[in-house]
């Protein structure tokens, strides 16, 4: 894949976005490094001449900007989503520097939409927000002083990105086709419905037990192949 197909099928998903001006940021970082697509869940103001302003001639990235409800939506039709989170999440998948994070994310580019999320300016992004992600990715900033600009933090991983995409490492390229953010979302519910009627999840007394699970698919990076055969067997498991 050449390197303006590879980053037009990475989104860049800013969630609940405060100040709009960091939106306008994120697009002129976008525009100077190739990439297009912009979603936005739920931002505090947008459109905004604020943002319009801190584009600086990306006004085209603003103009093309998806504005959605929530995350799960912005994730829609993506193979892969990486979220940059500032802190140790104790049920996440293994986290990864930005870097090395790039070439994966590159390489599943080669299969469908990918998405790189981004948290409200204060708060971040959720442990909720973190799980529907496969990888958690950290900017290897000082630790006397770790805040990183919402607008510059698009910035750092845009540019990682086009390095990965202009220089590919020898990594081994992904060979089966991977499920989307639906396809494992399904499966997550049909998974839930199955496990609290048989009794062995209990809502109410195991709440720790599904960030476990999904910790644990999420190392796997599920296949769609391997999606059908485990909701095949939850069918068969239910039908007993």
């Amino acid at each position: 894949m050449n390197l303006d197909n590879a980053l037009g099928r990475v989104r860049v998903v800013l969630s609940r976005t405060s100040h709009p001006g960091n939106i306008g940021a994120a697009a002129r970082a976008m525009k100077t490094m190739g990439l297009s697509q912009l979603v936005l869940v739920s931002p505090h103001s947008f459109p905004d001449p604020v943002a319009s302003a801190r584009a600086a001639g990306a006004d085209d990235i603003l103009a093309g900007a998806r504005v959605v409800d929530s995350l799960a939506e912005a994730l829609e039709g993506t193979v892969f989503a990486a979220a940059l989170t500032a802190r140790r999440r104790e049920m996440a998948v293994p986290m990864k520097w930005a870097r090395e994070a790039a070439a994966d994310i590159v390489r599943f580019a080669d299969h469908g939409d990918v998405a790189l999320v981004f948290g409200n300016e204060t708060k971040g992004l959720s442990n909720e927000d973190v799980a529907l992600c496969h990888m958690p990715v950290k900017v290897p900033v000082s630790e006397s002083y770790s805040s990183l600009n919402l607008g510059a933090a698009v910035q750092v991983l845009c540019y990682e990105l086009r390095m990965a995409a202009v220089n590919p490492g020898p990594a081994p390229s992904i060979e089966f086709e991977p499920a989307t953010h639906e396809q494992i979302e399904g499966f997550y519910a049909h998974l839930d419905r199955a496990i609290t009627a048989s009794g062995f999840f209990n809502p109410e007394n195991s709440k720790r037990l599904w960030p476990r699970l999904r910790r644990l698919f999420g190392r796997i990076r599920l296949e769609k192949d391997e999606i059908n055969i485990l909701r095949g067997m939850l069918s068969a498991f239910e039908k007993k």
